[in-house]
């Protein structure tokens, strides 16, 4: 079946993309890495997310090695942090990014989250990034209803390509509001950690009789499991990492995974969907 999603400007990628945080932090993990982001774009796995933040720039590093000879197979994004992200030091930001990744422009930038600098600051530093030819769309990271709504309202706002927050089956308050708001908006959803962070969540998550059961009868792995049901509706994309080979070609084959409306019913019976609104979720 291969879910896709749509952009507001018409581009289709996979609803899974490859995430790259805590790459860049070990150099004997290095060649596996790149090889790993490699095996990824062979697999159809077009998105790769990373950050100036991640090993502060040092993941950068490894996508621009990844994709020696590849860009052009690649959607490339980037976040800048929210103090850089002042019309006087996000162009400086952006343009270190791209040294470190090799390249000369980003498919997507993102504001990392919200910090003090003004958003109407921020969307005029955006758009002088696409007038130089440096980023093709802007977006931002873990903004709640409120935020978006503010950023709505903002000259420009609604040229806003994403919004990339924490989403898994243990945090389950995006569908409350702001998933439905991003849907009716056209504005895609890209879920970060959607197999949970590494530790004893992932590990509950990873061991949980019901989605064992689910995994075992489709023939498949648990983390398939939870990435389908990440994916499920439309308009969300997940961006797990994947530092190994092995790892890349489960998610890629999530991709293909339907889960039945008794099995959704038996996860939502097992982690209930949010029946008020809850802060914002962030890693």
């Amino acid at each position: 079946m291969n879910r896709t999603v749509t952009f507001t400007d018409g581009t289709i990628l996979p609803a899974i993309g490859q995430g790259t945080w805590f790459m860049g932090e070990e150099s004997a993990q290095r060649s596996q890495e790149v090889a790993a982001l490699q095996a990824g774009l062979e697999r159809g796995l077009t998105l790769i997310d990373t950050a100036e933040m991640y090993a502060e720039g040092g993941a950068e590093r490894v996508v621009g090695e990844a994709l020696q000879g590849r860009r052009d197979k690649a959607f490339l994004v980037s976040k800048v942090y929210p103090w850089n992200a002042s019309e006087a030091d996000a162009i400086g930001a952006c343009e270190r990014s791209l040294a470190r990744l090799d390249t000369d422009y980003l498919d997507l930038y993102l504001l990392h989250w919200r910090g003090n600098i003004p958003l109407e600051e921020t969307l005029r530093a955006m758009e002088k990034l696409q007038q130089q030819g440096k980023i093709r769309r802007w977006g931002v990271s873990n903004f709640d209803t409120d935020d978006l709504h503010e950023l709505l309202g903002e000259q420009r706002g609604e040229e806003c390509a994403t919004n990339q927050v924490l989403y898994h089956l243990a945090s389950r308050g995006i569908e409350y509001d702001l998933l439905p708001e991003c849907q009716r908006l056209g504005m895609p959803v890209m879920a970060y950690c959607p197999l949970a962070q590494a530790g004893r969540l992932r590990a509950e998550l990873m061991n949980h009789p019901v989605l064992v059961q689910i995994a075992q009868q489709k023939g498949i792995s648990v983390a398939q499991v939870l990435l389908a049901w990440v994916i499920r509706k439309d308009g969300v994309m997940a961006i797990p990492k994947a530092s190994s080979i092995a790892h890349v070609y489960d998610n890629a084959s999530a991709l293909d995974v339907v889960l039945s409306g008794e099995e959704l019913a038996l996860i939502n019976q097992a982690f209930p969907p949010p029946a008020t609104k809850l802060p914002l979720d962030v890693v």
